[in-house]
């Protein structure tokens, strides 16, 4: 029998969980150092104890980037199978952690299925749940409704959730006053900000905070605190709006830590190169060293259809800089919902973002692979290549749809490759091109 509720009660009583252990061993340090980081609230484990797949993994202080997969259902693309087909891919592809951020209909057997079969630590917002599982219209919604959401994806075994709480009223009215281009882009944030104004009430998740972290300590689910106001374009980056909520996140993160329920702060957004540095040390100064989650941030706002690369440049920066836990961002940002081709570019963005950043900041063996295809490329071994690269299927069919006369080589350069030159030199041979003769 578990002696206590969450994670971060355990760290607290010096208990080093089955999670802690498992995260400790991927990460390659110190089970204790994983438990004295919970405890401080600078790593979170999501793990809901109804989540009986999850294979646990830590996000926070010293850690490798995680990445998260956004899917789900629209009104206007609402295939469960294809959905699920995402989630396989997102599995092959090594995403700790996969979102359902479906907003149409019933959801509940989908995200069902989701917790059943995955490993990776499930995600959602229950704002975007809240029509369809209420069956009422926004305004006819009432503050205890959302909270009846949140317990009903707690109950179900979802990870972590997404909680716009840090809009209140005196967020609201920093946005209000420094006008934007964009205004809210958040669409859970949105919401919230059209009930706050057409029934003139605080935000529910704000004034009823107390009740929302009850429900979360109860399944040890954590809570990833929503940027309802993050900058949806470059010229809103860094604004009062953003950072009055900011500063509201950081006072909820420390009561959230206080009732022993593990946290995650959600940054920006769209945010110029130069800004992203120093956003992230913002951050984690504002919200006590809490974990810090970005989408992106998109460095740039006019490549619709190109987003996922936007955002890796953005992600790579934000994460060598101190962000935790990237979520990324496909071709079809800005533009449709994505299909599995979308998927996996995204992903693999997101990938190369993370694992760049993790080589930058020293995380422990970050570089080991790295190291394993600089030899396999010394010794020109394609099929140690292929095995390394995260992507074994699709560097195959590039070096196979143009094949060398010369399997020690590639069809760029042949028999003028720069290695096997240096290679047959260091060894005492000739050189010899033209052989024909």
């Amino acid at each position: 029998m578990r002696k206590y509720a969450t994670q971060m009660e355990a760290a607290k009583q010096g208990i080093i969980t089955p999670e802690m252990k498992t995260v400790a061993e991927k990460e390659f340090t110190d089970p204790e150092i994983i438990r004295e980081r919970v405890a401080l609230g600078q790593i979170a484990i999501p793990a809901n104890i109804n989540h009986k797949s999850l294979c646990a993994e830590g996000i926070g202080k010293g850690l490798r980037t995680k990445i998260n997969v956004n899917l789900g259902i629209s009104g206007d693309a609402n295939n469960y199978e294809a959905e699920m087909d995402k989630v396989r891919m997102a599995l092959r592809f090594g995403a700790e952690a996969i979102m359902d951020l479906s907003n149409y209909g019933k959801t509940n057997t989908f995200r069902q299925q989701l917790i059943e079969l995955s490993p990776a630590m499930i995600g959602t917002v229950p704002m975007y749940d809240a029509i369809g599982y209420l069956e009422k219209d926004l305004l006819d919604i009432i503050a205890q409704d959302f909270l009846k959401v949140v317990r009903a994806h707690a109950e179900e075994g979802v990870d972590f959730m997404t909680i716009h709480a840090g809009i209140n009223r005196r967020a609201v009215e920093a946005f209000k006053r420094d006008k934007r281009k964009m205004n809210i882009v958040s669409r859970g944030g949105s919401l919230l900000f059209a009930w706050m104004e057409m029934t003139g009430q605080e935000n529910p998740f704000y004034e009823y905070y107390d009740a929302v972290l009850d429900i979360l300590r109860e399944y040890d689910v954590t809570i990833s605190l929503g940027d309802a106001l993050r900058p949806g374009c470059l010229d809103d980056s860094t604004d009062a709006g953003q950072i009055a909520e900011l500063i509201e996140l950081g006072a909820l993160a420390q009561r959230a830590w206080d009732r022993d329920v593990q946290v995650m702060i959600e940054g920006p957004g769209h945010m110029a190169m130069d800004e992203i540095a120093a956003n992230m040390r913002l951050e984690k100064r504002l919200c006590h060293e809490a974990p810090f989650y970005v989408l992106g941030p998109l460095v740039t706002d006019i490549f619709p259809g190109y987003d996922h690369i936007t955002s890796a440049i953005g992600g790579a920066i934000a994460a060598a800089n101190g962000a935790d836990f990237l979520c990324y961002v496909t071709p079809a940002e800005h533009l449709r919902l994505p299909d599995a081709a979308d998927v996996k570019e995204g992903i693999i963005a997101s990938r190369i973002a993370a694992h760049a950043a993790d080589i930058a900041k020293g995380v422990p063996h970050a570089r080991d692979l790295d190291n394993q295809m600089a030899e396999a490329r010394h010794r020109v071994d394609w099929e140690a290549m292929f095995q390394i690269a995260v992507d074994p299927d699709k560097a195959r069919s590039y070096f196979e749809s143009t094949p060398p006369s010369d399997r020690h080589t590639c069809s760029m350069c042949g028999k003028m490759c720069a290695v096997r030159t240096t290679n047959l030199i260091l060894e005492g041979k000739k050189v010899v091109f033209c052989t024909e003769r």
